[in-house]
């Protein structure tokens, strides 16, 4: 993102009017302008414009998946009076 901050919708209009056609054509940046839109000419929820675009720029990031996940807990608790 070149070091720079998206502190308002504008900036973030901004942004996505700046990035090249093959990227601004891509089905992420479409939804996030989408959003946006909805945002800026509908008054809607900020918090959608603002998932829109993380979930642009962070399109090619796969999570990694912890096949462990958290280990469950089968001793007893110990009670501040057990101790």
């Amino acid at each position: 993102m070149n070091g720079r901050e998206l502190v308002t919708l504008r900036d973030a209009g901004e942004y996505i009017a700046a990035l090249p056609k093959k990227v601004h054509d891509a089905p992420e940046w479409q939804a996030a302008m989408e959003a946006l839109m909805l945002v800026v000419e509908r008054g809607g929820p900020t918090m959608f414009a603002r998932i829109g675009i993380m979930r642009a720029l962070n399109r090619h990031h796969v999570p990694e998946f912890n096949p462990k996940g958290k280990e469950p807990h089968w001793g007893w608790r110990k009670l501040k009076g057990d101790q």
